[in-house]
């Protein structure tokens, strides 16, 4: 079969002594990362995106990977020791895998975490091999209408399943678009949105304002909370599970697993909301709820078994459609364009080493983490002790450094400040940055296939709803922002938020 010679060929691309190397650094650095509070994957991969200049394009592609999957693993393990989530995914995992850890059980929940993360994360990747191809096949058919519809049912979805103001969620959405439309017009080379200034002729540096909103802004935040942070090591025992655990969390680990990988898919789905339906899923159907938030094994098993599967099945609409759906895939597709790949369904056609390289390093990542997480667990904690006041100052100079080494101009460390206390003020107003990414990346290509769309018309704007696949993702769309503004609606999203 077809599917079996594509892995073959990624499984060849992926076992290269530099492939293996890159997809080991990534999911170290994953897990470090995920088990210091206050990074995250988002940051880390802006940071990070400077140093993909210098390898081949495969070998950036699978670090990358690997330490945004590897961020699920290595958050899970601040969670349940000391109730601090390393990863905004292992909110939920806190809840009862430091009761467990107070019960004298956080080896077993250590153990769960692992266990259900390679599972869910086996499984997803598989699917990923199986459903992206024909999918990218089918994308190939869409015309600029088709594109342009799929791309705002992709803006209005993010913004929908986000958490706290669809207002705020939309103002950062036009930001982001507005921001991204800064440079030379795409079709006449009319300079817009500079300000007379030369050096924005070609637009705002995608890694310069990454880097500022998602890794200045987040270290001027964890400075601020710095006085938060209280490290409670508790010695872990016990990694073996007994029969009655495996026979708990048997169920949760499916479900999660199916549910992480159909909602990592979605636009604004992947990870957290993942986590959060699981655990909500599994509260729900249990027989016994008033276990729950008191250490229930099983309200390990599904949230980290989802957030895994949802962070790895949101690679398929970003490698064959071209559409982030989460602000890692929207760093991703920066990447894929410093490398001077289109990122779109012409990937895996055109890129098949790429491709199936990614898909079978996901595998590698998967069991690497395994071996790495459990024996390691006490070198992670110990990490923790590092107060945060002589990590920042390594990481703003690290920042500084690689936004110079992009274009060799200072005026990206300038932007870069900038957008740092852009981002903390969004932190301030309550403004998640996430939907100002994906504006920034979508919003370029979102207005040329506007344009190509109305040039093929002759002007014509019902092209997009007289040709039936862009009319119904508009609908779509026009359904979806109407749900979330409804005032029910909107009031459990703003509670859901302050909680």
């Amino acid at each position: 079969m077809e599917i079996f010679d594509n892995l073959a060929l990624g499984f060849s691309v992926a076992f290269s002594l530099q492939n293996l190397f890159y997809c080991f650094l990534g999911v170290l650095l994953g897990t470090l990362i995920g088990v210091l509070p206050g990074l995250g994957p988002v940051p880390t991969i802006a940071m990070l995106l400077p140093i993909t200049f210098g390898l081949p394009p495969v070998a950036a592609l699978i670090m990358l990977a690997g330490i945004y999957y590897g961020a699920q693993y290595g958050g899970s393990t601040t969670a349940i020791l000391i109730n601090l989530p390393g990863e905004s995914s292992s909110v939920v995992t806190a809840i009862d895998g430091y009761q467990m850890a107070r019960q004298g059980r956080a080896g077993a929940a250590l153990a769960t975490a692992a266990l259900g993360s390679f599972f869910a994360g086996s499984v997803a990747t598989f699917l990923l091999a199986v459903f992206a191809p024909p999918l990218s096949d089918l994308a190939l058919k869409f015309g600029p209408p088709e594109y342009f519809a799929l791309m705002v049912l992709g803006l209005v979805a993010s913004v929908a399943l986000a958490s706290g103001s669809v207002v705020k969620a939309l103002a950062m959405v036009v930001l982001g678009i507005l921001l991204g439309l800064s440079g030379q017009d795409v079709y006449t080379g009319t300079p817009r949105f500079t300000f007379n200034m030369i050096d924005l002729a070609d637009g705002i540096e995608f890694v310069a304002l990454a880097m500022g909103v998602f890794g200045l802004g987040e270290i001027v935040r964890n400075l601020e909370e710095e006085h938060t942070r209280t490290v409670m090591v508790q010695k872990v025992k016990g990694l073996l599970l007994s029969k009655e655990d495996i026979k708990r969390i048997a169920g949760p680990v499916l479900r999660g697993t199916f549910l992480g990988s159909f909602l990592g898919i979605l636009p604004g789905g992947g990870a957290v909301l993942s986590s959060f339906a699981s655990y909500s899923i599994e509260k729900k159907i249990s027989r016994e709820p008033q276990r729950f938030g008191k250490g229930a094994i099983e309200g390990v098993a599904g949230p980290e078994s989802a957030n895994n599967a949802g962070a790895q099945t949101s690679f398929i609409p970003m490698l064959t459609l071209g559409i982030p759906s989460n602000p890692v895939m929207a760093l991703m597709i920066g990447a894929l364009i410093i490398q001077g790949i289109v990122p779109g369904p012409n990937v895996v056609n055109e890129q098949p080493d790429l491709f199936w390289g990614i898909v079978a390093s996901m595998w590698i990542g998967n069991f690497m983490l395994v071996v790495l997480n459990l024996p390691l667990i006490g070198i992670w904690v110990r990490l923790l002790t590092v107060p945060y006041h002589i990590l920042f100052p390594l990481i703003v100079g690290f920042c500084c450094i690689g936004v110079y080494s992009v274009n060799n101009n200072a005026i990206d460390v300038f932007t870069m400040a900038l957008f740092g206390l852009v981002g903390y003020a969004l932190v301030k107003l309550d403004c998640e940055p996430a939907p100002l990414l994906l504006g920034f990346i979508i919003g370029p290509m979102l207005e040329e296939y506007l344009r190509r769309a109305m040039l093929i018309s002759r002007g014509d704007p019902l092209v997009f709803v007289t040709r039936p696949i862009s009319a119904t993702m508009l609908a779509l769309a026009a359904l979806a922002l109407i749900v979330v503004l409804l005032p029910s609606v909107r009031k459990k999203r703003e509670e859901a938020f302050q909680e």
